[in-house]
């Protein structure tokens, strides 16, 4: 099984191979944004394996978040 998680782009660097920088919460890595290629600063992508594969709305990003935070719960 895969498991993309959501996170906000922060800013993009257009380029050959197009990336941006994502926040996951606190922590911000730099992603592929080379299959979203209307993503920009303040939307939100779902990442899998370093990848941005498809834009959600924020709506759609929280009630993920929420499900994680529910799974973390004992």
């Amino acid at each position: 099984m895969c498991l993309g998680i959501p996170g906000k782009v922060v800013d993009v660097e257009e380029g050959p191979l197009r990336v941006g920088r994502v926040a996951f919460g606190d922590v911000v890595k730099e992603v592929s944004l080379v299959f979203v290629p209307d993503a920009a600063p303040g939307d939100f992508v779902v990442v899998h394996a370093g990848t941005g594969i498809e834009v959600i709305d924020e709506a759609k990003a929280l009630r993920v978040f929420e499900t994680l935070r529910l799974m973390e719960e004992p």
